[in-house]
């Protein structure tokens, strides 16, 4: 008895200061989760439930007549396929990057160079990246009037289509937001490129198997969850865009994000309120959707990355 009560008042002490340690480490999250419930999940609330209220502020479903509009259903189909359209690009291009890249050493300098300019080139949106292009193939901008000089007068950058500038138009987004697409997909991808071990190269070798039959049933299966999840982020990077786009075509809402600025500023759905709360609806819904499927797909690949 006198030998255990010392040892029980030990155990005791160690949990209280196990248990003391713990509430600080969730302590330090209060900052974080203060930021994210004022500036994500509040904003996010009332703009998805201003949808269901009308002009008179009561509660109504029939807002969500709007999604029957031909043209917020035009919108919406021109957000989806410029998000799909650069997702698969940009990851295509972004894995063979990665893939270039797995025969340096992670301290040399071409990667370092890649990894540092991809970190950057990845956050390089907005207005910034939307000057950038209209200098560079904008109607006066750089390679342009090149190619005017050349004596193409009408090209592919001043009159696409014969609708016009290019970059101006919906399929002309596709060339700005490519710019921040394969560097998003080096820095998600590269850490699942980096997980292949050696070993098991050397095992599908002594095995007397071929290089592509390591790519085709070792490789691929596990970077598969990687890739697809990278994929999806990539989407919803697009499809959530806006700075870019309202920068370039300020005029007119030709996709969802610049639809909701324009019913914010003014009702343009006859007999329907709150139009813009209806669309973030839309758009959170399929938010939450890639975000699952992201989620899943990053848990499958993490066990490779351990």
């Amino acid at each position: 008895m006198t030998v255990a009560t010392p040892l029980a008042s030990a155990t005791t002490s160690g949990a209280g200061k196990t248990s003391r340690r713990r509430s600080v480490v969730w302590l330090g999250l209060v900052p974080f989760a203060a930021y994210i419930l004022l500036f994500l999940a509040v904003p996010a609330v009332l703009a998805v439930g201003s949808g269901f209220f009308d002009s008179t502020g009561k509660f109504t479903v029939a807002n969500l007549a709007a999604f029957g509009n031909p043209q917020i259903l035009g919108h919406f189909w021109n957000s989806i396929w410029i998000a799909a359209v650069t997702a698969i690009i940009g990851a295509i291009i972004g894995a063979l990057v990665c893939f270039a890249l797995l025969g340096t050493k992670p301290d040399s300098f071409l990667r370092t160079t890649v990894d540092s300019a991809s970190s950057v080139l990845a956050q390089f949106g907005g207005v910034m990246l939307a000057f950038a292009f209209i200098a560079t193939i904008g109607a006066q901008g750089l390679i342009t009037k090149w190619l005017i000089s050349l004596g193409l007068v009408q090209n592919v950058f001043n009159n696409f289509n014969n609708n016009g500038v290019l970059l101006y138009q919906v399929v002309g987004l596709l060339i700005p937001y490519l710019y921040f697409q394969v560097p998003l997909m080096v820095i998600t991808f590269m850490p699942a490129m980096e997980g292949l071990k050696s070993t098991w190269a050397e095992a599908n070798a002594t095995l007397g198997g071929t290089r592509g039959t390591y790519w085709l049933r070792i490789g691929m299966p596990i970077l598969a969850p990687a890739f697809f999840g990278s994929l999806i982020l990539l989407f919803a990077n697009s499809f959530s865009s806006y700075a870019t786009a309202a920068a370039l075509i300020s005029s007119q809402a030709v996709i969802t994000p610049l639809d909701i600025k324009q019913q914010l500023t003014s009702e343009t759905v006859v007999g329907v309120s709150n139009t813009a709360g209806v669309l973030a609806l839309g758009m959170v819904i399929v938010m939450i959707v890639l975000m699952t499927g992201y989620s899943a797909l990053q848990r499958r690949a993490s066990r490779w990355q351990r």
